[in-house]
């Protein structure tokens, strides 16, 4: 089950569909199990979590804290972590990128979910494989580039 919680003003129609579908396709890919919650921010509001859990002071697109950090993988039906996406921000790389809002906000639920699974890209090879197991669950979904 994904939890979604609107911080943001004003959501558009379908962004809490498309975030819960997009994490419980991340999850349905890899064969698991799990409760997840999101929360759709500013970017002050992601701004403040950066900053005060990872010390970077600025905004980003996704933050993602796992419930089993640097432990092993969850078990299935275990609370899997929280997520936290900036509105703003993926309204301003959606259009940046020119695709609709509601691709770059399940492409960032996916990056976020995967995150909490574990897999991550600061290094090669697992950069490569974090970035194509993305590729295969947007296209998966029928949200490809």
């Amino acid at each position: 089950m994904t939890e979604i919680l609107f911080e943001a003003a004003d959501p558009a129609d379908g962004i809490e569909a498309a975030l819960d579908a997009a994490v419980r396709a991340a999850l349905e890919y890899l064969g698991i199990e799990g409760d997840v919650a999101l929360l759709v921010t500013d970017d002050e509001g992601i701004r403040a979590m950066n900053r005060d859990f990872r010390g970077i002071d600025r905004p980003t697109d996704v933050l993602s804290f796992p419930a089993r950090e640097g432990e092993s993988a969850p078990a299935d039906g275990d609370f899997l972590g929280d997520i936290a996406i900036s509105l703003e921000r993926a309204r301003a790389q959606a259009e940046e990128y020119g695709h609709p809002l509601l691709r770059e906000l399940s492409f960032l639920a996916v990056h976020g979910a995967l995150h909490l699974l574990g897999y991550d890209h600061t290094e090669e090879p697992a950069r490569a494989q974090m970035f194509l197991l993305q590729d295969k669950i947007l296209d998966k979904m029928g949200i490809g580039r």
